[in-house]
C-alpha cells in the first residue's frame, strides 16, 4: 500500500479552506479569493507527511520532529521517571513538517497529558508552563526515553495515538501538534548527543543521540 504524503488530520482544514476559496471565487470576489487560496495552500503544506528513511542503529535515537535545535542541557530529573537526564529541545515553525515520529523502538510505559498556557514554544518557560503531553518509552536496549509534545502560541491541539503497553517502532508516526510547537526529548545522562545548537533536524531521519 502506497503512503499518501498528507496527514489525515489536515483533511477537514484543507476542505474547509478550499470550500471558502471556491465560494469567494464563484462570487467574483478576487481580492478575497487570492488570500483564501494562499491560506489553503499553506494549510496543505503544513499537513504534509513525507516518507522518511534513516540508517540509525539500534542504540541510536532519531529525532521525533522536524525543526531547529534550541536547547541541549542537563536536567536534574526528567518529567516522568524523575532521573538525571539530558534534554534536547526542537522548535517546529509553521513551515516544518508537524507529524511526530517514534525516536526509538520499545514499549510505551506511560502517556500523560497536562493542560497549560500557550506561550511561544521557543521560550524556555514553555517547557514548564505550556499545555503538553508526555510519552515514556522503555527501549529494547533497556533505556527510558521521555518525549514531550509541547503546544505553542498558535498550536492548540496535541495529537498522540499510542497508549501505555503499546509496542512502537523507531521512525513510525505517533502523533502531531497543529500549527507551530515544540518537542522536548529526555534521554539518560550518559547518552552521546550527536546534534548541535541551531541545527535543523528531520523527524524519523536525523540521529539526535546514541544511547549508552
Amino acid at each position: 500500500m502506497h503512503h499518501i504524503p498528507f496527514a489525515r488530520e489536515g483533511i477537514p482544514y484543507v476542505l474547509m479552506a478550499a470550500f471558502v476559496t471556491l465560494v469567494l471565487a464563484v462570487q467574483g470576489w478576487t481580492v478575497l479569493t487570492l488570500p483564501a487560496l494562499a491560506a489553503t495552500l499553506l494549510i496543505g503544506h503544513f499537513f504534509r507527511d513525507p516518507v522518511r528513511v534513516t540508517n540509525a542503529g539500534d542504540a541510536d535515537l532519531v529525532s521525533p520532529a522536524d525543526g531547529r535545535i534550541i536547547a541541549i542541557d542537563r536536567m536534574e530529573a526528567d518529567p516522568l521517571a524523575r532521573r538525571p537526564c539530558l534534554r534536547v529541545s526542537i522548535f517546529m515553525s509553521v513551515f516544518d513538517v508537524h507529524v511526530n515520529r517514534v525516536p526509538v523502538s520499545g514499549v510505551v510505559q506511560e502517556v500523560r497529558y497536562r493542560k497549560g498556557t500557550f506561550l511561544a514554544a521557543n521560550l524556555p518557560r514553555a517547557s514548564r508552563e505550556n499545555e503538553q503531553n508526555w510519552v515514556r518509552i522503555l527501549s529494547d536496549g533497556g533505556q527510558e526515553v521521555v518525549m514531550t509534545q509541547v503546544a505553542g502560541l498558535i498550536a492548540r491541539r496535541i495529537v498522540c495515538w499510542p497508549r501505555a503497553g503499546d509496542r512502537v517502532e523507531q521512525g513510525e508516526r505517533f502523533g502531531m501538534i497543529r500549527f507551530g510547537s515544540r518537542m522536548d526529548v529526555f534521554v539518560p545522562v550518559e547518552s552521546e548527543v550527536l546534534v548541535s545548537m541551531g541545527q535543523h533536524v528531520y523527524g524519523g531521519e536525523t540521529v539526535l543521540c546514541r544511547l549508552k
